[in-house]
């Protein structure tokens, strides 16, 4: 039977709605990005009509040659990208990822370390409204008062409480992170090191951070964000947690692969290996510590000083003790400036309120923006926020967004 021969208007009109949002605004949300037109188109393709449950030549239904070449592939080229000795790309998600992670290697009420939500850490690091937080002992290490991590902090709480497992990584910390005194911190402890690259991926596959691969027992990633590929997760371990891993994905936490994702995150892998895509790493965090510059320069304050990675923390106690993260987020967004609001250590605030931004330039530069550019959005930020009650300079700036935007679109 064909096709219903239908135009479904509605749908169509608003993904073309959003195309013209993504060429016309600003994407300063440090978890975004703007995928090539080959990952879309692998992310479009006809894998997302096979079911394809378990693993290369081990599936649960027929019809799987072509897929098990596509899944290996892939499998294949993140290994090579990563320097991995074990590489699983089903997880949905970096959530979805952290979770199985778990499930492998730790039993419900087992103590783990992990960063606090509100000093940079993620849901998926023991917040107590997430699965990590109610299945298992978190315990939370930060930052200190220079607003680094502090880890004779962390050495010290780990000693303490002798988790079986240590989480690095962030989701809003703008600092490097070492996983060197990590690693040692483990092996003093008998913990196992998860290092969660989810923000920082691309910046590992390009040589711009620190590599946590050789120390790390499990690391986890998502595939959008700094690697420019499609929303997903993955999944890099040592050879002796390959199989337990594999089987806490499937058929542990989820079920039918997507693997016209997997084709997509083939596709960017692929790019990552590239040496264009090492200097589009590098250029990310020159855009970062460029914007954070300019933003010192408009008055406000970057938690912890600046940024050695792709975004920045804003605290906007300073710029104006009124002024919350949420009003600020919904002024620039009226004003074509994306991002989002955030909370920044010793905030006072909730977290649906913040009292800072966060700010990515991972997309800005895919889109070939450079320091020119990153000086005047610091520029329309500080001006949008000065007069957030002006209807009329946010209108004049979001002219100005527009034209800038129109000289470097995505998707043209």
């Amino acid at each position: 039977m064909p096709w219903p021969q239908i135009r479904d208007d509605p749908v169509f009109g608003r993904i073309e709605a959003e195309v013209e949002r993504q060429n016309t605004t600003l994407q300063l949300i440090a978890s975004e990005n703007f995928a090539s037109p080959a990952v879309l188109a692998a992310t479009g393709s006809v894998l997302t009509n096979k079911y394809a449950e378990g693993y290369p030549g081990r599936r649960y239904y027929g019809g799987n040659q072509v897929i098990d070449e596509v899944e290996e592939s892939a499998r294949v080229r993140c290994r090579e990208l990563f320097g991995a000795e074990w590489a699983n790309v089903q997880p949905h998600s970096g959530a979805n990822a952290n979770m199985a992670v778990y499930q492998a290697l730790l039993k419900p009420g087992d103590t783990v370390l992990g960063m606090a939500l509100d000093q940079g850490g993620h849901l998926t690091h023991g917040s107590p409204v997430n699965a990590s937080g109610i299945l298992y002992n978190f315990v939370a290490y930060g930052v200190g008062p220079d607003e680094r991590i502090d880890f004779d902090e962390v050495r010290d709480v780990a000693l303490a409480h002798r988790p079986r497992l240590i989480v690095a990584g962030a989701t809003a910390y703008p600092r490097l992170i070492p996983p060197e005194p990590l690693r040692a911190i483990a092996e003093e402890v008998g913990a196992l090191l998860l290092f969660d690259a989810a923000h920082v991926a691309g910046l590992i596959a390009g040589g711009v951070h620190p590599d946590p691969v050789p120390h790390a027992d499990v690391v986890t990633f998502t595939t959008h964000k700094t690697l420019r590929g499609p929303r997903g997760g993955c999944i890099v371990c040592k050879e002796p947690h390959a199989r337990t891993i594999d089987r806490a994905v499937f058929p542990g936490s989820q079920g039918g692969p997507l693997e016209h994702v997997i084709a997509a995150k083939a596709v960017a892998f692929a790019e990552a290996a590239t040496p264009a895509f090492a200097d589009y790493a590098a250029g990310i965090v020159a855009n970062a510590k460029a914007l954070a510059a300019a933003l010192a320069q408009e008055g406000f304050r970057l938690v912890s000083g600046g940024t050695d990675n792709h975004l920045m923390l804003v605290d906007l106690r300073s710029f104006d003790t009124d002024l919350t993260g949420a009003e600020a987020q919904t002024t620039l967004d009226r004003a074509g400036i994306t991002l989002n609001k955030n909370t920044v250590p010793g905030d006072e605030r909730s977290p649906f309120v913040t009292s800072g931004l966060r700010i990515g330039t991972a997309a800005a530069t895919t889109q070939g923006m450079g320091h020119e550019e990153m000086a005047q959005i610091a520029s329309l930020i500080g001006q949008a926020l000065r007069r957030r009650g002006d209807d009329s300079t946010l209108a004049q700036v979001r002219d100005e967004v527009r034209a800038l935007c129109g000289r470097f679109k995505p998707y043209p």
